[in-house]
């Protein structure tokens, strides 16, 4: 370690990338380490965990995509219903947003499933090849049998992480149940195991290979992020009023004395950071605001006895005037507007029909029945959207009482039945303007009263049919 002896001088030096062109990222600890570490295991559990979970009798999570079902535990959303599915990704975009313009880049450093995984595969480097300095002389020996082993257990452990991603992610769009059993007595069909193969091989090369390349020229959210900030939004900075000069010193020599400020140039925030840059030299688009260049930093002005902070969260405007904003019109705006758009979800949600109507008018426009009546026929396709068997009465509603709904009109729908019922509607009386005229069927729950739904059709007769 640099600082194992501090009453030794550090040497002013830049740390360059490595010649493999890989950036080995040093072991470090720290309050930002830990909740982030904290964080990844919270998200890990829930991604790798919830796709196991039964809920009465089925997978709880699960997008069906035979029967076009996509099951939240005790909700079932159809395609009817799939503009909440659109309106809650528009509000997951716009937390986005309302949080870059908060705090910077923090879902990147924290939260991503890109970052996430990165550091599960750098731990593993660890693990495997052992920390930077012996990675980066591992990198730079000739290939021999340790060399070969060390390698290959890395790319081993890889290759079963990127295999469970890849399993765990299409375990969401088929059981994950049957999909382990068929892929451990290798029954699984080619196309399934296509698309494991294909995510398990994204997250082989995003995270152990591509890495930190994602997040610089890949992903559209870095080189938006100037646009989202503001001069009081919160990201990683450097004090150079306070660090700077920089320079190399004992302990217990006083920084003043030599006209140096509290930054010893020991390069350990270059040297933690995933994405290789010096967080000295400014906000970077690089930098993914995951605060492990403030634990190194803390972790150096401890042991040199000065105050923490010399790289902290912190904005432009604190940096320059000495407070930051946080009651913004900007910030207070953007999370009105986010928390309607919460509250409009779940009203929205909450209130969706729990049954669909969808009325199909048959290819001929009417008919004369043994009566003389001129009646039309529609096909109603019911569906049962709740996950309990109903019964249900269907009914036609006209204001003047001309027609008369022929046909059955009471059915029993399991959960996520769809049925298709035929019937004939009759004109009574006459179509007093025009040849067609508006009718409304409605199926109505037996049992639950609140649970019914309406849809509009088309009566079309004869002008001045009798």
């Amino acid at each position: 370690m640099v600082f194992s002896a501090m009453t030794e001088r550090i040497p002013t030096r830049n740390i360059p990338i490595e010649a493999s062109g890989n950036i080995h990222t040093r072991r470090f600890t720290g309050f930002y380490r830990n909740l982030r570490l904290y964080g990844a295991g919270v998200l890990m559990l829930f991604f790798f965990g919830t796709a196991w979970l039964n809920w009465q009798g089925r997978q709880a999570v699960l997008w069906d995509l035979a029967d076009r079902k996509f099951y939240i535990f005790g909700a079932t959303i159809w395609p009817q219903d799939l503009f909440l599915l659109a309106a809650l990704l528009m509000i997951g975009a716009f937390g986005l947003f309302t949080l870059s313009v908060f705090a910077g880049r923090v879902w990147c450093g924290y939260a991503c499933p890109q970052s996430v995984w990165t550091w599960m595969f750098m731990w593993v480097e660890q693990i495997t090849e052992g920390d930077r300095n012996q990675r980066i002389k591992l990198d730079a020996q000739p290939w021999s049998a340790a060399k070969l082993a060390r390698r290959s257990a890395k790319h081993s452990l890889w290759l079963c992480i990127s295999l469970a991603t890849g399993l765990t992610f299409i375990g969401y769009f088929t059981p994950i149940r049957p999909l382990v059993s068929q892929l451990l007595h290798l029954t699984l069909d080619l196309e399934t195991a296509a698309w494991v193969g294909f995510f398990g091989l994204c997250t082989y090369m995003n995270a152990g290979w591509l890495r930190e390349k994602v997040c610089r020229d890949m992903c559209p959210y870095s080189n938006l992020q100037s646009v989202m900030f503001d001069a009081d939004t919160l990201i990683i900075t450097y004090d150079t009023t306070r660090g700077e000069s920089r320079g190399a010193r004992r302990k217990d020599e006083d920084p003043k004395a030599l006209g140096l400020g509290d930054c010893i140039d020991c390069t350990l925030c270059v040297q933690v950071c995933p994405t290789g840059i010096d967080i000295r030299d400014g906000l970077q688009l690089e930098c993914i605001s995951c605060g492990a260049c403030i634990d190194a930093c803390d972790s150096v002005m401890d042991k040199m006895g000065y105050e923490r902070g010399l790289v902290r969260y912190s904005s432009e405007r604190e940096m320059t005037v000495g407070k930051t904003h946080w009651l913004r019109p900007k910030m207070v705006a953007q999370v009105a507007l986010l928390s309607l758009l919460s509250i409009g979800f779940v009203v929205a949600f909450l209130n969706r029909p729990l049954v669909a109507l969808d009325v199909y008018k048959d290819r001929g426009l009417y008919r004369e029945n043994s009566e003389g009546q001129i009646e039309n026929i529609y096909s109603l396709k019911v569906i049962n959207k709740t996950q309990s068997p109903h019964r249900y009465a269907v009914s036609l509603h006209d204001d003047d009482g001309r027609f008369a709904l022929q046909g059955a009109r009471d059915l029993e729908l399991q959960p996520g039945e769809i049925q298709v019922l035929p019937v004939s509607v009759v004109l009574l009386g006459k179509l007093e303007h025009g040849s067609s005229t508006s009718l409304r069927f409605e199926v109505r729950d037996l049992e639950d009263d609140d649970i019914r739904i309406t849809t509009k059709s088309r009566f079309v007769a004869p002008a001045g049919s009798l």
